[in-house]
């Protein structure tokens, strides 16, 4: 088909979708209200909308009253069920998609339930809704012209009670129209191939061949195949393997620890960037701007949003506020009512909103990754921005990294410890890492009254991590692929003591 055409096409699809998103724009709040009915209507009849009487709930302050607050760990028995081939408990439409992913205290992995009502309205909905906002943004786009790299997740699909069970990228794929193979790169057979390692070498003999025009993918994971496509071809730039390459669709990950070794192998010239914000419950929120750092809330793919403020988190105090009521720059932790049978389900992910009208947010942490032992409240964002700004002073690249406490002994103050894996080694880590230490104190003011004459926490401790140390943890722990992340920071040492160990074998 020629491209004007296709882009024809596209901008018709994205004027007449254009209008929907402005009802949500302009109405946000009745928008989410109406979502809200809709979804408990729906869910009358099953056994939960029986047990809260769905039938008579006519106001937010009664819904939040009825439905309880839960984590997985809250909901993994009837999620169970539905994986036992039963229907109507949480959701009228039979659920037979399950997105795996990884696990809780109580549950070695996550079974998160996919209707095709979530499917349609919310996953794929945003997938066209991304393209038609970056169209709109970009009208001499030649995204058409070629094919997307996309790279998902390594878990084969598995049959059990009926039902099915994978990684979400993998349910996606193998539910797309026949045609949507066609507009992207690798094959399907290749994107569900369940050995990461033999797939990732196919993928790159499979793609460096192609016009490939966009990348979808995890930060962490896609660096590691483009640095294969470029051992693979000889290349120093990906735009010698891909003369139209044009835009990176991101998310799973923060971009930020990965900014500068992405603007390493691709030339920026006219390169876009935008993120997403997906996980195996919904879809929730798209960047709607070129050169942006925050994400417009999707208001309208059957999620109701509520908000916990995370100094009232897990304390005898929680309350869940809606959208209509939250503020400026405060750090909130997500619970979704979803098109899938979730209610009221702590997500794990905090944000923060940068706007108020339209809704834009960025994506603070999560509600158990930070370290919060000694009253710091040290949370991812603080400590990716904080390596971004040394690494850009020292000239050091970084490959991953987790942190833990280390716990107060005797008189011994307490203090972070950090294992970083280096792709480029700063020159001295001492000053990198006080500058490092610095950073934090200007970005986190709890951090820095902790610090303050060291009068809780002393100076942080790096250990510089050997080559592939994170993979190999991975690898061992058989979470190799694009939906598996490092704990990045934890109130506990689990994670770092098997890393330290294994950082000396």
């Amino acid at each position: 088909m020629p491209i004007p055409l296709v882009n024809s096409i596209a901008s018709w699809f994205l004027k007449k979708r254009f209008h929907q998103i402005e009802l949500f724009l302009k109405y946000p709040n009745e928008v989410q209200n109406e979502l809200l009915f809709s979804l408990l209507d729906f869910a009358k009849h099953t056994e939960l909308g029986k047990r809260y009487d769905f039938s008579s709930i006519k106001n937010y302050s009664t819904f939040a009253e009825r439905v309880p607050i839960k984590n997985y760990d809250g909901w993994q028995d009837i999620i169970e069920r539905a994986r036992l081939g039963e229907n109507n408990i949480f959701w009228p439409t039979p659920i037979k998609w399950f997105a795996k992913s990884s696990g809780t205290t109580r549950a070695r992995s996550k079974f998160i339930p996919v209707s095709p009502e979530s499917l349609e309205d919310c996953h794929y909905a945003a997938s066209k809704d991304l393209l038609c906002m970056y169209l709109n943004n970009n009208e001499d786009s030649q995204l058409f012209t070629g094919k997307s790299l996309r790279l998902g997740g390594s878990k084969e699909l598995y049959k059990e009670n009926g039902t099915v069970f994978g990684d979400l990228s993998a349910i996606l794929i193998d539910n797309m129209p026949f045609w949507a193979e066609f507009s992207s790169t690798p094959s399907n057979k290749v994107s569900l191939m369940s050995d990461w390692e033999h797939k990732m070498q196919a993928i790159v003999d499979e793609t460096i061949n192609e016009n490939v025009t966009s990348l979808a993918g995890v930060p962490s994971w896609m660096l590691v195949l483009l640095h294969h496509v470029l051992e693979t071809t000889g290349k120093t730039n990906l735009v010698e393997v891909w003369p139209n390459l044009e835009v990176y669709f991101h998310g799973g990950v923060s971009f930020t620890p990965y900014t500068n070794q992405y603007k390493n192998i691709i030339p920026e010239r006219t390169f876009k960037y935008y993120e997403i914000y997906n996980a195996s419950e919904g879809f929730f929120a798209i960047q709607d701007q070129n050169n942006s750092n925050e994400l417009l809330l999707m208001l309208d793919y059957g999620i109701f949003y509520e908000f916990i403020p995370m100094d009232l988190y897990d304390t005898p105090n929680e309350k869940a506020i809606p959208l209509s009521e939250v503020e400026l720059d405060v750090n909130y932790a997500i619970i979704i009512t979803t098109n899938a049978g979730l209610w009221r389900y702590k997500l794990g992910d905090t944000v923060r909103f940068t706007c108020l009208s339209p809704y834009r947010i960025k994506i603070s942490g999560r509600t158990k990754h930070h370290i919060n032992v000694f009253g710091e409240e040290l949370i991812i964002e603080n400590a990716e921005e904080a390596l971004k700004k040394v690494c850009k002073r020292t000239k050091a690249e970084i490959v991953d990294f987790t942190a833990a406490p280390i716990f107060m002994e005797g008189k011994e103050k307490g203090a972070h410890e950090w294992l970083i894996e280096f792709k480029t080694h700063p020159k001295d880590l001492n000053y990198f890492t006080e500058l490092f230490d610095n950073a934090l104190k200007a970005l986190n003011s709890d951090y820095e009254a902790k610090r303050y004459n060291n009068i809780t926490l002393n100076k942080p401790t790096i250990n510089v991590a050997r080559r592939h140390l994170f993979y190999d943890w991975l690898k061992q722990n058989n979470k190799l692929g694009g939906q598996h992340k490092i704990p990045r920071l934890s109130n506990s040492r689990h994670y770092l003591e098997a890393l330290l160990e294994l950082n000396v074998r």
